[in-house]
């Protein structure tokens, strides 16, 4: 049966269905309007106008003279490399004559898509991450192991906790305060000295996982692209978890008396050993990011690539007198210029590339000085320290946005 022979209504309904399935794997509300505009065409549709917002899409299609709005509940939010990459390929595959019934019948299929990796793979691939967040920001070989340890717990304490359909905002605060309530345990019953300046990197990045860095960037990206409400309902939900993330760690840091002084940041000397094993961090922080979103193998390698290059001229302009700020720009920047000849080769969307590539960026230690500040009521200081995290994440963001800006003609035109 040809898609025009179907009623619009039911046209419309498998297409917002389509649409919701994108928003909640995290992608961004431009892509699923463009998907969305691509595949009206196969279907019948004469004209569709969406409206995007973070928990519901609004549609208008119009044909042969019959206009018909719907709205559908997307529900809450999550994040599904594989989805978004599976749902981006199928509207660019789609032919004309797709019927609202062969439509379904695909979004059934990726929706019953299980996950690639295992619960214990994830968390161990997080693990990883966590140690490799702490080395290469002046955590010694204690603290660096204990992360490991405690993020790879939180992240398997997490994904338990999610597959039961536990509240997010919930889950994280719960997961912050067991995975540095972990951490703490660990070192001070491991450290002859308690717990020092050394091991606040680990302490601060057990919980990496915790950060909502995809839904931070998309909410950027919107807004670049005049999306505003999809934008702001996005950003204050990435908001609300790092929030929740804060109040774990900061009743943990309370309960523990964490002193605000970690360690200085590692000054990197320019031999072999030091390179590869910085190198080898950057790469494990990009594997075990990509594997948390739900990534195949290949993107998963790809990932870590592109978080070493990045990261490493990140790390190597500091080295030479750069501010951090900057730095990461640059590094964010060098991230999103390779994704784009990537994303061809590999046929994944480029946000599926470089999110995970740029956590390793995350300023965890000036986010660490911001919550143990003002829980020591030293309130200028906090701010200074928040001051400075909050540049060096919006320079990930923006450096992923200029290189779009640098590759993308219709990023600069407003037609």
């Amino acid at each position: 049966m040809p898609g025009h022979e179907a009623s619009l209504t039911e046209a419309l309904d498998v297409l917002l269905r389509f649409g919701a399935l994108m928003m909640r794997a995290g992608d961004t509300a431009f892509r699923v309007r463009d998907a969305m505009t691509v595949l009206a065409n196969p279907l019948g549709l004469d004209s569709l106008s969406v409206q995007v917002a973070l928990n519901g899409l609004t549609a208008t299609a119009r044909r042969d003279g019959e206009l018909v709005s719907i709205t559908r509940e997307i529900g809450p939010p999550g994040i599904n490399a594989q989805r978004i990459s599976a749902l981006e390929r199928l509207a660019g595959s789609s032919r004309s004559g797709l019927t609202p019934h062969q439509l379904a019948a695909e979004l059934d299929a990726i929706e019953a898509a299980p996950p690639l990796s295992s619960i214990a793979t994830v968390a161990i691939a997080i693990g990883l991450a966590s140690g490799a967040f702490s080395y290469l920001n002046g955590g010694d070989m204690l603290g660096t192991a204990v992360a490991v340890a405690a993020g790879a717990a939180g992240q398997a304490l997490r994904a338990l906790l999610f597959r039961s359909h536990r509240n997010q905002y919930a889950v994280t605060a719960l997961c912050a305060v067991v995975t540095a309530g972990l951490y703490c345990g660990l070192i001070m019953s491991l450290a002859a000295g308690g717990f020092g300046p050394g091991h606040a990197a680990g302490f601060i990045f057990s919980v990496l996982f915790l950060v909502p860095g995809f839904p931070l960037v998309a909410a950027l990206l919107d807004i670049v692209q005049h999306q505003p409400v999809a934008a702001l309902s996005r950003l204050f939900y990435a908001v609300m978890i790092l929030l929740a993330a804060a109040i774990g760690l900061s009743t943990v840091a309370a309960l523990a008396g964490l002193g605000a002084t970690p360690a200085a940041p590692p000054h990197y000397t320019v031999d072999a050993t030091t390179l590869a094993l910085r190198a080898l961090a950057s790469l494990l922080g990009g594997f075990g990011f990509a594997a948390l979103y739900n990534s195949s193998r290949r993107t998963v390698l790809a990932v870590g690539v592109l978080s070493l290059v990045g990261n490493d001229l990140r790390l190597a302009l500091h080295d030479h007198g750069m501010a951090l700020p900057p730095a990461t720009f640059c590094g964010a920047l060098a991230v999103g210029l390779l994704a784009s000849l990537a994303q061809d080769r590999l046929g994944e969307p480029r946000i599926v590339l470089t999110v995970p590539s740029i956590i390793i960026m995350t300023p965890g230690l000036y986010a660490f000085q911001t919550i143990v500040m003002l829980n020591q009521g030293d309130v200028l200081a906090a701010i200074q320290a928040g001051a400075m995290c909050c540049f060096i994440v919006g320079a990930m963001a923006m450096g992923l946005a200029a290189a779009r800006f640098m590759t993308e003609r219709r990023w600069l035109d407003e037609r």
